[in-house]
């Protein structure tokens, strides 16, 4: 929808920087997307991460399966079609005739290798990392547009599952690294990677699909919010996905939506004086996320308990919002000082900069508020290049204890995009060892009904209560400034793919 109510401008509009070239209208068909953060890897494995999803995830290199963001469900893409043979399997029919963007034919060997390239420990894939987390595939292939997966533990939601998964080519992809000129399937060829300045990408005149309306796609990279917006405004650029609400002051141009990204910060549950959940529990307590709301985040954010939002099935809404009580924090933190537990060790945050609009500026908000109940804490912003090492295991070593800031995205509406990866022992992004925890998502994970969902409510109540394995912030709200002269309607998907095909021109 429309931004109905334009924030208060909390900073001047900056004119957008010298030098750049007016590239929006200079053709009309050719469209400058503005991101946040500057890209500083390609490879397709990495799409989960929202700065390399929007640039190559259903541009340049499609998945077997699209999830349908608008109307709910799936629907096909590389696969026609699919069914459960038995518990363990699945089969895929793939499109026949699709070819890789240097011509070759697309197979299901193709399905098979970007599978295991995502579950392969030295890449460290983001989509591997977060999705097939615990996951064991083997694999039929009767003909070469026909594959059959099968998983131990069973997935149910394997369908799900192939929708976060761009596919690669197995003859293209360099065997031991990480692409740097990914070949795709998709509506666009990746064209130009300009190292911290620009990627272009051009439509593929040899789509096996419909053609786009958009010819061509260049990103830039802006850090400041009001400096992005302000390039749509003088003709530069033609979208910014996410720009700070305080700069989302034109309802001509600015799109407000309901969008699927958490924002918490992650606690090193293992290190002195975080292992102990007193700590942990004061930190929550510490926290006045009511007035954040309306300042540092949208009016319309809404505050968490969980890292998936209330419309993610085994959500569960009997988990209370920690409330602001900052006496009470000061006497927990009191408490385990007497215990012998060393409060006064330094805790570092661990900030992304421009990782969300007002990012440093709540980090900043934060460490003040944790400071004021007698803890040491100290910020550090690192761009994601820097900040991904702290985030994704293996974890950077002597670090010391950490709250490491956090945005997760969980759209297609099932815990099993969470769970492992956040609170497993063996998850990418986890800091928790416990078994319980552990036995509770591998039930979750093969149970299916009524059941997957009172598990997950079960796990949901245990991280979030017991053991207090984060501090769960806002579900957010998006805004994403459009040229009028676009006809595009950002969504839910937003934050993690921007599909040139779905833009159009009035």
């Amino acid at each position: 929808m429309r931004l109905k109510t334009a924030a208060a401008c909390l900073t001047t509009t900056i004119l957008a920087a010298a030098g750049v070239p007016a590239l929006a209208q200079d053709a009309s068909r050719d469209v400058t997307i503005v991101l946040a953060e500057t890209v500083d890897v390609v490879e397709p494995c990495m799409a989960a991460r929202q700065d390399v999803g929007r640039v190559i995830s259903e541009n340049v290199n499609e998945m077997l399966i699209e999830f349908d963001y608008v109307n709910g469900g799936l629907k096909p893409r590389l696969a026609t079609e699919w069914s459960q043979i038995d518990e363990d399997t699945w089969e895929f029919k793939l499109r026949p005739g699709v070819k890789w963007h240097d011509g070759s034919a697309f197979t299901a060997k193709d399905v098979k290798f970007t599978i295991e390239r995502n579950k392969n420990p030295e890449f460290s894939c983001e989509t591997g990392g977060k999705y097939f987390g615990g996951m064991e595939f083997s694999f039929e292939i009767p003909d070469d547009n026909t594959i059959r997966i099968t998983t131990s533990p069973a997935q149910p939601i394997l369908p799900l599952l192939m929708s976060v998964m761009p596919v690669e080519s197995a003859a293209a992809t360099p065997a031991d690294e990480f692409t740097r000129q990914p070949i795709g399937t998709g509506p666009y060829v990746f064209s130009d990677w300009q190292v911290g300045q620009s990627i272009t990408l051009t439509r593929n005149s040899d789509y096996w699909g419909e053609q786009p309306q958009v010819e061509k796609a260049t990103y830039l990279f802006r850090s400041d919010s009001a400096v992005a917006a302000a390039m749509v405004d003088t003709g530069e650029a033609d979208i910014v996905p996410s720009i700070a609400l305080q700069d989302a002051t034109n309802p001509e141009t600015d799109f407000s939506y309901p969008n699927s990204e958490t924002t918490s910060l992650r606690i090193d549950t293992r290190a002195a004086p975080l292992d102990d959940r007193r700590i942990r529990e004061a930190m929550n307590l510490a926290i006045d996320r009511e007035a954040m709301v309306g300042t540092l985040f949208p009016a319309d954010a809404q505050i968490a308990t969980h890292l998936v939002v209330p419309t993610t099935i085994g959500y569960n809404p009997d988990v209370p919002v920690w409330p602001y009580d900052p006496d009470r924090a000061r006497e927990l933190v009191e408490e385990a000082e007497a215990a012998g537990v060393p409060v006064d060790t330094e805790i570092r945050i661990i900030g992304r900069n421009g990782q969300y609009p007002n990012a440093t500026e709540t980090m900043e908000a934060i460490m003040a508020m944790l400071q004021d109940v007698g803890l040491n804490v100290k910020l550090d912003m690192f761009d994601v290049s820097v900040w991904n090492n702290y985030f994704v295991s293996p974890f950077v070593g002597d670090a010391g204890p950490t709250l490491t800031q956090s945005q997760h995205d969980n759209a297609t509406g099932d815990p099993v995009f969470t769970a492992f990866v956040k609170y497993a022992s063996t998850g990418a992004h986890s800091m928790v060892q416990d078994p319980s925890v552990d036995d509770l998502i591998a039930r979750a994970t093969a149970a299916t009904g009524d059941d997957r969902t009172k598990l997950w409510q079960e796990l949901f109540t245990k991280v979030n209560t017991e053991i207090v394995a984060d501090i769960p912030m806002f579900h957010m709200v998006g805004f994403t400034r459009v040229s009028p002269r676009l006809a595009f309607q950002p969504t839910i998907a937003t934050n993690s793919e921007l599909q040139l095909s779905q833009i159009g021109f009035k």
